[in-house]
């Protein structure tokens, strides 16, 4: 993959506003959906959405920086042969292609045996070591065949609903080959959860490599999440909180009632259980209800009502001090 500033249009000193921007128009741009006869778009939408989760990854970005690590993600090469330097853990080889060629006393033999397969010279060696051994077997080269490479990661944002993500809903996703699948979010998924999808990733000579997905779970009209809870702030009637009623509330699994206590007062927090987020241990959160009370601006019976109210004598203020 290109230089991942480079793919998203940015100089390397931008900031993450300035990157999230970037990503956001190429996104919007490249987005399979919108480029369904395209497959290149889809392409590079994937090397764009692999360099945005590059660089704002603040760990990955400065290893990045560094050149330890390449736009995928891979440890780079200390000597620049690309498959990770010297031959065996003792250093004291080299690579070539596939092959992989030690000097020195490691598993692939010693330098007689080397020059052995070098020169091919046979007749074996002496009990008193005055001769060779041909051939490239146990000693020789020690020819080791490297693992062919797999494809490249696809890396996918996939923006999941409130409700979905804490019901824990399938969500469908379309694959940069056209393709889609049906997804199912684990327990505990939040902002920035990562899924991988074997094999969904680009071709290559050692198989596919893996689609990375990346969760963004949308805000909501008037739920609020708090760890694996749900908060929601429910409006009544002074009538309501007055005399106490059975109300309809909603959840993220459908509507249910709910016992206001008579004589609740705005702030009261009620707890229906087991209706939040589940729970990467097993269970799930609750939903946390603030009661509101709702006073009429212009009802004259109320008005009326609480004029002649003495208020037996309450004195809502009085844990203040004033």
């Amino acid at each position: 993959m290109a230089d991942p500033y480079a793919t998203l249009g940015v100089a390397r000193g931008a900031g993450e506003a300035e990157i999230k921007k970037a990503y956001r128009k190429l996104a919007k741009e490249l987005h399979p959906d919108r480029n369904q006869d395209n497959p290149k778009a889809a392409e590079r939408f994937s090397q764009v959405t692999q360099a945005y989760d590059l660089l704002t990854d603040k760990d990955k970005r400065a290893r990045f920086d560094r050149g330890e690590i390449d736009a995928e993600g891979n440890p780079t090469s200390p000597f620049g042969f690309g498959g990770g330097g010297a031959g065996g853990p003792g250093g004291g080889g080299f690579r070539s292609g596939g092959s992989q060629f030690d000097f020195g006393g490691g598993e692939n033999g010693d330098l007689g045996d080397i020059f052995e397969g070098l020169f091919g010279m046979g007749g074996g060696r002496s009990q008193g070591g005055g001769g060779f051994r041909s051939g490239f077997g146990g000693g020789g080269f020690g020819r080791r065949q490297q693992p062919q490479p797999k494809g490249a990661n696809v890396a996918y944002r996939l923006r999941v609903p409130f409700e979905d993500a804490a019901a824990l809903k399938p969500q469908r996703i379309t694959l940069s080959d056209g393709k889609t699948i049906d997804l199912k979010l684990p327990a505990g998924v939040e902002d920035g959860t990562q899924m991988r999808l074997s094999g969904k990733g680009q071709p290559g000579p050692g198989g596919n490599g893996d689609g990375i997905v990346t969760i963004e779970v949308a805000p909501h009209s008037f739920y609020t999440r708090e760890g694996d809870n749900i908060r929601l702030d429910l409006p009544i009637t002074l009538k309501e909180a007055v005399l106490g009623a059975k109300v309809r509330v909603p959840t993220v699994d459908g509507a249910v009632m709910l016992t206001v206590p008579a004589g609740s007062s705005s702030g009261k927090v009620l707890r229906l259980k087991a209706r939040g987020f589940h729970k990467k241990g097993g269970g799930r959160g609750d939903q946390l209800v603030t009661l509101m009370v709702e006073i009429p601006a212009n009802d004259a019976g109320l008005k009326q009502f609480v004029e002649n109210w003495d208020g037996a004598g309450a004195d809502p203020r009085s844990g203040l001090g004033v």
